[in-house]
Parts: structure tokens; sequence; C-alpha cells
């Protein structure tokens, strides 16, 4: 069983596009599409064994061994700094991490900046760079109400179509960086498993390459 790859897959509309991939280039398994409470699928001719998880604990099943290899948002990475190699863009899933507030705020000059974020370390980064001192008010869900309540001055969130911001009165401000899925590896099963994560990364690569065109 140690010849198969062992790969984690995001639960909802990303991971269900990356199996779709994976599938079209020979690594389908197709118990996964079955439904059911079963937690993880495999394909003993195709070598490989899948199991769906968080979006934020992929990268973690990937550090510490339990998948060879996963797919996780480029904002997970940038946030966390997991102990993996990242070995491609998906090109999937592309967003923007963002830095937000009311349309017309002017930004505090005078005193620490409020920020509301569930990304502290990016945050912190992004002005840390500007040496400008901020205040982390960390949040889980509804980023978008902290500074209609004046929670915060600004937010720093993932951004898709802006429509909720729209929503809500927000406008983004500045842009941190640029997020999509990438194909990560853990570190022992790249040196041990070389030769068949290589060969899945070359075929994922030319995939996404003529998909993009």
């Amino acid at each position: 069983m140690n010849d198969y790859l062992n790969i984690a897959l995001p639960k909802g509309r990303l991971g269900e596009k990356v199996y779709s991939l994976f599938e079209s280039i020979g690594y389908g398994c197709p118990e996964l599409l079955d439904g059911g409470r079963k937690l993880i699928f495999e394909n003993a001719e195709n070598k490989v064994r899948y199991f769906w998880a968080k979006p934020s604990d992929v990268a973690i099943y990937v550090e510490r061994g339990a998948a060879d290899i996963g797919v996780v948002g480029k904002d997970i990475l940038l946030e966390y700094s997991p102990d993996v190699y990242e070995l491609c863009d998906l090109g999937f899933g592309k967003c923007k991490m963002a830095v937000a507030g009311k349309k017309g705020l002017r930004l505090p000059t005078d005193r620490t900046l409020r920020v509301a974020t569930k990304f502290s370390h990016i945050a912190w980064d992004y002005y840390s760079k500007q040496s400008r001192d901020i205040e982390i008010i960390k949040l889980n869900g509804s980023i978008e109400i902290a500074p209609l309540l004046d929670l915060s001055d600004v937010i720093v969130d993932i951004v898709e179509t802006g429509a909720t911001l729209r929503e809500n009165g927000l406008v983004p401000f500045e842009t941190i960086c640029d997020i999509s899925a990438r194909l990560v590896a853990n570190k022992a099963a790249y040196k041990f498993k070389s030769e068949s994560i290589d060969r899945l990364l070359k075929y994922t690569t030319e995939f996404v390459s003529e998909n993009t065109k």
C-alpha cells in the first residue's frame, strides 16, 4: 500500500473541480463519487487513495505526512506557513486578499489602525512592511460587519467578486496578493515517492496549461 499516492482534497466546489482534473489525467477513483459516509476512497488500479478534508486542514495532513499531496489555497500557505513543498498553481479558485472598508473612509494617521481579519499573519506582514502600527481584531466569520459597527477601521479578507462588500457599503482599498489553489507535497513523500508525484505533477501542469490558453 506504500506505493499508493495519498491525496487530500478540500471539501466543496474547489475540491470537486480538482478531483475532476485528476480524474481526467488518469487518477480517477469512481468510489469517491458514490456519496455516503465513507471517509477514505481507494482505487487499486490507479494506485490512489483520496480523502476529503476541511480546506484549512489540508496543509496539516500534508505537512504531517497523512497525505502525500494535497490542494490548498495560497491564503492558507501565507497565513500558516506549513512546512510543505508548493509544486504548482492550479489556476482554480482565483480571488484576492484585500484591505477593505467603508466607502470614502480616510484612514486615521494619529492612532493605531484597527484591522479585523481571520488572516492575522498576512495582515501583520503586510502592514509591517509599511511600518504601520495596527491592532489585530481576530474574527472567524462575518468580517464585513466589523467596520459597520465601528469595531475596526478596515478588514483584511478574501475578495472574489466584491458583491458582499458592495451590499454592505464597503469597498476594497488595496490588494495584498492574488490567491488561487496550489498543489502541495509532503517533503518526505516527495523524496521517497518522487517518481509518482512528478508524474502526476507533469500531467497536471500539462492539463492546466492546455485549459488556460
